[in-house]
C-alpha cells in the first residue's frame, strides 16, 4: 500500500504535476493547499500581503480527472478571493484533498479544524493565522488484512517563523484529538503533511504520546523552487514503523516547491 503526502502549491506547477500523477502510484494521495473555484477551470492568481502566486481554479477537479478510479475527498478551511486572466475576482475555496483508490474501501472519515474555524475572506487573504483543517480516512488494506487510518494535515503558517508558539501547541492537541477519534484498535496510523514545524517541535512529543514515530527528522522536504534556507516543512509519522517497507523524500521530479513524500507499507 503507497501512501504519498504533497503540498501541491495551489498546482503552481501543474505542468509538471499532472504527469507525475499518472504515474506516482498512490493508493492514498494526501494533497495539501488544493484549490476549488466553482464554474471555473485553468489559472488563476493569489495575493496576499507576502506572495503573488499562479494557482489552479480547480486543483481538485484537475486531480480528478488524473485519477478517476480514486475517490476524492476535500475539506476546505476557508475561502477568498482570486483573479483570473482578465483580473475578474471569483470565489477560491481553499483546503487538504485525500485522494483513495478503488481497491481500497473508505470504511471511516473525520474531519476537524485543528486551527481556527471556517472563514470567508471578504477583501483579501491574511498572511497569519488561516485557519487550518485536518481530514482522517479510514480503510481496509485487504491484501495486507488490517485497518490503516491516514490524516492529512496543512499546519498552520505564522511570517515570524516555524517555531513552537501557543497556537501551534493548541493545533497539536486538536490534531492528537482527531487522531484518536479517527483511528480503530490496532490500526496502522500515518499522519502526514505540511506541518509548518521545525523538527524539535512539541508537535512531535505530543504525537509520541500516541505512539507515532516521525520518519523525516531534520531532512530537507523542499525543491529548488523554494528560496529560503530553512528546509524543513513536510512530515510523515508511523504508528508501527517495522510495518514500513520503503520511504522516500522524492528530489526529483519536481512537481511544487515541496518534495513528494513517499510511503509504501
Amino acid at each position: 500500500m503507497r501512501i504519498i503526502s504533497l503540498n501541491a502549491w495551489g498546482g503552481a506547477m501543474f505542468d509538471a504535476l499532472a504527469p507525475w500523477l499518472d504515474t506516482c502510484g498512490a493508493d492514498v494521495l494526501c494533497l495539501q493547499e488544493v484549490t476549488r473555484t466553482p464554474a471555473l477551470g485553468g489559472w488563476t492568481r493569489f495575493d496576499d500581503a507576502d506572495r503573488s502566486l499562479p494557482q489552479r481554479a480547480d486543483l481538485l477537479a484537475d486531480v480528478r480527472a488524473r485519477l478517476p478510479r480514486h475517490q476524492g475527498l476535500f475539506a476546505v478551511s476557508d475561502a477568498g478571493p482570486v483573479q483570473d486572466h482578465e483580473g475578474r475576482r471569483h470565489r477560491q475555496d481553499f483546503g487538504v484533498a485525500t485522494f483513495v483508490g478503488a481497491s481500497l474501501p473508505v470504511v471511516g472519515m473525520r474531519s476537524a479544524f485543528v486551527h481556527g474555524d471556517y472563514t470567508e475572506h471578504r477583501d483579501e487573504w491574511p498572511n497569519d493565522g488561516r485557519p487550518r483543517a485536518a481530514l482522517a480516512v479510514r480503510v481496509h488494506d485487504r491484501r495486507a488484512e488490517r485497518f490503516v487510518t491516514v490524516v492529512n494535515l496543512h499546519g498552520l503558517r505564522d511570517p515570524r517563523g516555524k517555531a513552537d508558539t501557543p497556537a501551534r501547541r493548541a493545533q497539536a492537541e486538536r490534531l492528537a484529538d482527531l487522531v484518536r477519534g479517527a483511528r480503530g484498535d490496532g490500526d496502522m496510523t500515518v499522519v502526514c503533511g505540511d506541518f509548518n514545524l521545525l523538527p524539535d517541535s512539541e508537535t512531535f512529543q505530543i504525537l509520541a504520546d500516541l505512539g507515532l514515530t516521525d520518519l523525516v527528522g531534520d531532512a530537507d522536504t523542499r525543491t529548488s523552487r523554494y528560496p529560503k534556507p530553512l528546509r524543513h516543512a513536510g512530515y510523515v509519522l508511523v504508528s508501527d514503523p517495522a510495518g514500513v517497507e520503503r520511504f522516500e523524500i522524492a528530489a526529483a521530479p519536481e512537481v511544487s516547491d515541496h518534495r513528494a513524500l513517499l510511503l509504501d507499507l
